[in-house]
């Protein structure tokens, strides 16, 4: 794999060719113990009970819940070209969920600048969660295909790496040190599927992908698929069953997620 010609290419157009070429390999974690280290089970206390577990024709639901729903619907019927419709649900749930805490903000379609095989790339993110300090802390990739293909799950690398090397010009910039090593959370959204993952990036790492070069250690990505009960891919959380499972993930996810960023922000 050393002898692969690497290429100045921009974090959308990676593809599993540069996972290869940057010894980089994606474990799929078997549960969601495995990945979460238990299976998530939270009572969902900040949503709106009518939400996770109603539908537009439900009684009784308040003009919040309301338009959530309606997110949702739109989201679970997008087709390649509105891939917005995504975007804008996913931003709504991580909100209601608590993922935009003070001093976090959600941003969209925010082009971090990443160095590769030394020229000056971008990686553009469909979601992000920035800290007031200008510290990236989540990034999110949506999918409009019904499957999640390859070309997503190594965006959402590149789309890490370039996190890594941002945080590392923020903290230089504020006269701080840098980092050796963060482990980015991510979050790929096929239509309203989750797929989660643990990113850790080193300086090796990053300095490898500057360089053009093939890392001596083996980057390991862990990463969790959340499957509807009835396997169905077509099915996701316009299924009130499968949305409670969903949430309940994405939850636990918000839990994990700060652990990690809190040993690099600032």
């Amino acid at each position: 794999m050393a002898n692969l010609v690497r290429t100045p290419k921009s974090g959308n157009e990676w593809t599993p060719y540069e996972l290869l070429a940057y010894n980089i390999k994606v474990s799929i974690c078997q549960s969601s113990a495995d990945f979460f280290g238990s299976v998530p089970n939270t009572p969902l206390s900040q949503l709106d009970p009518n939400f996770v577990s109603g539908t537009l024709d439900s009684d009784g639901l308040s003009d919040h819940t309301y338009r959530l729903l309606q997110y949702l619907e739109l989201a679970s019927k997008a087709h390649p070209g509105q891939e917005s419709a995504i975007d804008d649900f996913t931003k709504e749930i991580l909100r209601a969920l608590g993922y935009e805490e003070r001093g976090n903000l959600l941003r969209s379609r925010y082009a971090i600048p990443f160095t590769v095989c030394g020229q000056a790339r971008s990686a553009k993110t469909d979601i992000c969660l920035f800290r007031a300090s200008a510290t990236i802390l989540l990034v999110v990739q949506e999918d409009v295909s019904i499957v999640s293909g390859p070309d997503t799950e190594a965006q959402i690398v590149a789309n890490a790496i370039a996190v890594f090397q941002h945080n590392n010009l923020a903290r230089s910039r504020l006269g701080l040190e840098e980092i050796s090593e963060m482990t980015i959370p991510c979050i790929a959204m096929i239509r309203t599927r989750p797929i989660f993952f643990k990113v850790p990036v080193t300086t090796a790492l990053s300095d490898a992908v500057i360089s053009a070069q093939y890392p001596s250690e083996t980057t390991h990505i862990s990463k969790f698929v959340l499957a509807p009960a009835s396997g169905r891919l077509t099915e996701g959380m316009e299924k009130p069953e499968f949305r409670k499972v969903a949430l309940q993930h994405l939850d636990a996810f918000r839990v994990i997620a700060k652990s990690m960023w809190e040993k690099w922000q600032v």
